[in-house]
Order: C-alpha cells, then structure tokens, then sequence
C-alpha cells in the first residue's frame, strides 16, 4: 500500500514493515515475525523489484514481531542491517532487549508461544545513534526513543514529514496512544519520547502497529489532551 509516493506500508504483516524506494534501490523498515520473509517478499517482487534490491534493512526495536523476518531477509538479499547499539546486541543473541512485566501464567504462556515466535539471530553491519541522518528519501534521521524497549529508535523523513515509529506509538482509528503495559520497560520513558516526536511536527505517523495516521498533528494533541 502506497502511503505517498515511493513509501510504502507492506499489507498483511505483523507488526507493520514499510519500503522505501529510491533510485532502485530499496530501504526496508522492521521485518514482522519469523515467517513474515515470504510476505515481504512477495510485496517486493509485486513492485517489480528482487530480494537483492533491498540494500538497507532498518529496525527500529529486537522484538521478534519486528526482526523475526530479518535473518532470511538478510540471507536472501545481502542488504545491511542497521539498528542501534542495545538492540543491535540482543538482535545478534536471537533475544529481547528487555524482560516482559510477565507473572504467573503469563510466564508460562509466553515460554510456550516463544518457542514459535522467537527470532533467530542476525548479524548487524551497522549501529546507529541519535540524530545520525541515513541518506535515504532526503535525509532519514535516528531518534532515540526509549520506552517500550531501552534502545528503541525512530526514523523522520523530515522532507516528507513522515514518522515512523515502531512501537514507541501505537495507532488505531487516528487515536494515538503511547507504549504502555507489560512489553514496555519504561512507561516514564515512553512518555518522555512521545513528547519529542511530538515535537518534531511530522505530518504522517506510520505505526509498527494499527493504522498510518494522515494528519499526525492533530491526533497528537488529542494524544496530549487526554494525558492532562
């Protein structure tokens, strides 16, 4: 699904990848769960483009629903992988870059499900820190948001206004909502990133989950008004 020209949103994925694409090549943004390979994929050759023209994969966080797809895809296209220092680490070991809130039974039905869910590991050519601009779509620039995981990042095609921010924000039905939860490591954190991106006056939200949000300065003060 194309969200402006040559930035797309891939359907059907857990956990939302996007694709942009410039001068043929191609930059991918997080990587779903370990079988979302073949969804992402497909969406690429249905472009007209192969495996090989992804030439950066960018993830914003290690959580298996956004870098389970990412060491086929790695594999299969040979493209370089970027992330920042602490998730570039739990990446590598096929982990989590934090423990989940989890107690009792949850502990138990999580250890099951992560035999199926968890990622394997992938190697990481790049780290990237805050404020690096990527020279993708007229500059794509790091912003550290800790919170949901502790070296979380956000990426701001700031020619564009286009925010992607993994799983720092969460969108469904124009409502934006910040990390929260027993997946979020710090709730404080969290909080304290939404307000810079915030900041930064993009214009478009694309979400690791729920839907792209067309008019970000608006639900962002929504967001802001029901905190007070």
């Amino acid at each position: 699904m194309e969200i402006l020209k040559n930035i797309h949103l891939i359907p059907g994925v857990v956990a939302n990848p996007y694709l942009i694409i410039e001068s043929g090549d191609l930059t991918l943004i997080d990587t779903g769960l370990p079988w979302s390979a073949k969804k992402i994929l497909k969406y690429v050759t249905s472009l007209g483009f192969e495996a090989g023209d992804i030439k950066n994969i960018l993830i914003t966080h290690a959580d298996s629903d956004h870098v389970g797809g990412l060491a086929a895809i790695q594999k299969l296209s040979g493209g370089e992988v970027f992330a920042s220092e602490i998730e570039a680490q739990a990446i590598k070991a096929g982990e989590q870059s934090r423990p989940l809130k989890l107690s009792g039974i949850q502990k138990l039905l999580f250890s099951a499900a992560n035999v199926f869910f968890r990622a394997a590991p992938a190697g990481v050519d790049h780290i990237l820190t805050n404020e690096e601009v990527i020279p993708v779509v007229g500059g794509l620039r790091v912003i550290e948001t800790p919170g949901h995981t502790p070296g979380h990042i956000s990426l701001y095609a700031e020619e564009e206004g286009v925010l992607f921010c993994g799983d720092s924000l969460r969108c469904l039905d124009g409502r934006v909502k910040v990390s929260r939860g027993v997946n979020t490591w710090d709730e404080a954190l969290a909080w304290q990133s939404a307000e810079l991106q915030v900041g930064l006056g993009s214009s478009i939200l694309c979400p690791g989950h729920g839907d792209v949000v067309r008019e970000a300065g608006v639900a962002f003060q929504n967001m802001l008004d029901k905190r007070r």
